[in-house]
């Protein structure tokens, strides 16, 4: 007798689940270092390649990709 290995939509509502934690996971992110800008504690501008640039007032840069933080300096 053959295994079910669980149907399509099944699969596919726990893909949709796990993008829906990414998306609020991300926003949470950003909202937080939303939060440090306004604050004085941080900059940040749009650089060529799309992405963010993140600077920090202790020298720290970072940039804010689609789905990750890279921190270059």
């Amino acid at each position: 007798m053959a295994r079910s290995h669980g149907s399509v939509t099944d699969g596919t509502a726990r893909t949709t689940a796990a993008s829906n934690r990414a998306q609020e996971a991300k926003s949470q992110v950003m909202a937080a270092i939303g939060e440090l800008v306004d604050e004085g504690k941080a900059e940040w501008n749009h650089i060529a390649t799309g992405e963010i640039e993140l600077r920090l007032l202790n020298g720290e840069v970072f940039v804010l990709g689609e789905v990750s933080v890279t921190r270059v300096a």
